[in-house]
């Protein structure tokens, strides 16, 4: 299992997930391999979000309490509406492989 960054990360891209993870596993939002650092000289972040690469995941939850937004959960918690986030995490780190 794994967590997921969801909706409320959208335009926000708080980095204090990336500073507590404690595997360097959140990216993004154009970079998969960086720690999203490049959000923090954007001036407009509609529709960007952070992604938690599951292969990379080891299920700490130490992000989950440290979102403002609250944008993190479980992947067996991500509440029915943001589902679809499960499969966006993970196709963002697929693309880097094709």
């Amino acid at each position: 299992m794994t967590y997921i960054i969801a909706q409320p990360c959208e335009g926000t891209c708080n980095t204090s997930c990336v500073d507590v993870c404690p595997v360097d596993c959140i990216h993004g939002p154009f970079d998969r391999t960086g720690a999203g650092k490049e959000v923090k000289t954007l001036e407009k972040l509609d529709g960007l979000q952070l992604y938690i690469n599951p292969e990379e995941c080891i299920d700490c939850g130490a992000c989950e309490h440290v979102c403002p937004p609250g944008a993190i959960f479980h992947e067996d918690e991500v509440p029915v509406e943001w589902k679809h986030y499960i499969k966006k995490n993970a196709d963002f780190f697929k693309e880097e492989e094709e």
